[in-house]
């Protein structure tokens, strides 16, 4: 397990596989957000957040129970947001945190300005809730849970699915279980 913080910084050293634990700030944002934050940048506005060494987590986080810091906080499908990803990179924007593959664009940006995507497991969404201590929301209210939130976490769980290389835990496997012969067997 590899402990980072925020702002990501050492984006670059970091490897496809590779189990991480996330503590510092990190900002939601899902396809509304997304739509709006790109559309500040082609604007010449400033981003609601600073967007040098971010990590954006995509999920649209529930209500808390009394005394808890968020309900439950599961990643949201990252493809949703690829058409609208490549403008935050060039911002700075130095981590996503979604769940399932991304596109060929994307990760030519993320190569090219030293960005990693981080998976985070479906299905743990109780579990990583644990790791978030404070959500405040920080821009577009109206937007309700998809309102981009500013979230501290502390060693908020996942893999660096992609690398700033390019290496791609999701095509490593396939390549894995082809080499395996069980694919024939099916």
């Amino acid at each position: 397990m590899i402990h980072i913080s925020t702002p990501l910084e050492n984006a670059r050293t970091l490897r496809a596989g590779q189990e991480v634990a996330i503590s510092g700030v990190i900002y939601t944002a899902r396809d509304a957000a997304h739509q709006r934050l790109v559309g500040l940048i082609a604007e010449g506005k400033p981003l609601p957040f600073d967007p040098e060494g971010a990590i954006i987590y995509y999920v649209g986080p529930t209500p808390p129970k009394p005394g808890d810091a968020v309900g439950s906080a599961g990643p949201t499908t990252s493809m949703r947001m690829d058409s609208l990803t490549v403008p935050l990179l060039q911002q700075g924007v130095k981590g996503m945190i979604g769940k399932g593959g991304r596109a060929t664009t994307v990760i030519e940006a993320m190569k090219e300005h030293g960005a990693v995507y981080f998976a985070a497991i479906g299905g743990a969404a109780a579990l990583i809730a644990q790791s978030i201590k404070e959500v405040e929301v920080v821009a577009y209210p109206d937007l309700g849970a998809e309102a981009v939130h500013r979230m501290v976490v502390e060693n908020f769980p996942a893999i660096v699915a992609i690398d700033s290389l390019g290496n791609n835990v999701y095509e490593q496997g396939v390549a894995k279980y082809r080499n395996t012969g069980l694919e024939e067997a099916e």
